[in-house]
């Protein structure tokens, strides 16, 4: 069995989990989860404890059960807690700025980027050099922070674009004479 997956998930008070056959649904303060698990793992309810039995025999049923205690772990962290993903915008004239379910972004683009915000997941601006992307699913989380993103990621010689916070560029030396 996998390591991790012999971990349990300590599911802490105010988060609801509902087990029904191969589904899961957690249901806390943030939101609410689902996920159907793999046929050759099962998630048990012990307490207030979550582990992973694996049914079937190989090493992909030993791969399923980690990934799927990772993933409820995720899914128990999110609607206990949540995920938030921070970017920084460097560059002259870069600006972002929330307004609803859309982020106006200006990128040094001779049009300014409209980024039509995912459903679960809500973006802010502190300044206008910040975007914070926050929500109760990790992995839409991090997709919607890596689409804006994608649309400048930062280049290799200054160093502008958009990058997440405390992330390391490594820096290229300019072209000598």
């Amino acid at each position: 069995m996998s390591r991790i997956a012999k971990n349990p998930v300590t599911v802490p008070a105010g988060v609801d989990v509902t087990i029904n056959g191969q589904d899961i649904s957690v249901k806390g303060g943030k939101g609410q989860l689902t996920f159907s698990v793999h046929n050759d793992v099962e998630v048990v309810r012990e307490g207030d404890e979550l582990r992973v039995v694996v049914r079937g025999k190989g090493k992909s049923a030993i791969a399923q059960s980690g990934t799927t205690r990772a993933i409820v772990n995720n899914m128990v962290t999110g609607v206990h807690i949540g995920f938030e993903k921070k970017l920084a915008l460097v560059g002259v004239g870069y600006r972002a700025q929330a307004k609803g379910k859309v982020l106006n972004l200006t990128l040094g683009f001779s049009h300014p980027v409209n980024f039509d915000v995912p459903e679960g997941v809500t973006v802010e601006t502190p300044s206008q050099t910040e975007i914070v992307v926050s929500g109760a699913d990790k992995q839409l989380v991090g997709q919607a922070a890596a689409n804006i993103r994608a649309f400048r990621p930062p280049e290799p010689y200054k160093g502008k674009g958009v990058r997440y916070v405390g992330e390391h560029i490594a820096m290229k030396e300019a072209k000598k004479k």
